[in-house]
């Protein structure tokens, strides 16, 4: 099976690796494996990448595995994509979008049990976080983030604490997320 080209061009982007040679498999395994601390093998990359003529079917896990890559929670939802076209003006309540804010927005979340963050977004899909309520990112750390999708789990891509690089976390794994809003007049409210 080869993957859709939009997807192929998600990749593309996220490693910053053209894929132009089979050998580039290589590199996008070991990015794969560095960002979400699961290997997947080089020939399964050239086949789903079309480097070669091979249409069996990867593993779910081995697509589960991409879409956490690209920023998404699983393949189902990294393959409503492909259901929707690659473009779409739908514009939910239920997601907010980073590529869609304005530097210095707020966005706050909550979770179960009791769990309440607050972030501060620096642009890029980078964000500090600005309030933490009972949750493991702290107050300053910064975090990467595509989107926030009511009901679903929060990927964080990467958390940076005090110089230090910790990797994911992931958000109201159980649950997802109970209520996302944007908190226009933050700074505002902070002065």
């Amino acid at each position: 099976m080869r993957l859709p080209f939009h997807i192929i061009e998600l990749l593309k982007r996220k490693s910053g690796n053209n894929l132009h040679l089979p050998s580039d498999c290589e590199f996008l395994s070991l990015d794969i494996e560095s960002k979400t601390g699961i290997h997947i093998g080089t020939t399964t990359l050239k086949r789903l990448v079309g480097f070669t003529s091979d249409e069996r079917m990867p593993h779910t896990s081995t697509l589960d595995i991409i879409a956490r890559y690209l920023g998404y929670a699983h393949w189902d939802e990294l393959s409503k994509i492909e259901e929707k076209g690659n473009s779409d003006f739908d514009i939910s309540d239920d997601e907010i979008r980073s590529a869609d804010l304005q530097v210095g927005v707020c966005v706050e979340v909550t979770y179960l049990p009791d769990r309440m963050l607050r972030f501060l977004y620096l642009g890029n899909r980078r964000y500090r976080v600005v309030e933490s309520q009972n949750s493991k990112l702290k107050t300053d750390d910064e975090v990467e983030i595509l989107n926030f999708v009511l009901h679903h789990p929060l990927l964080v891509i990467c958390v940076h604490r005090e110089g230090e690089q910790l990797g994911q976390f992931t958000a109201g794994r159980v649950s997802g997320l109970s209520s996302i809003r944007i908190i226009s007049d933050y700074a505002t409210q902070m002065t």
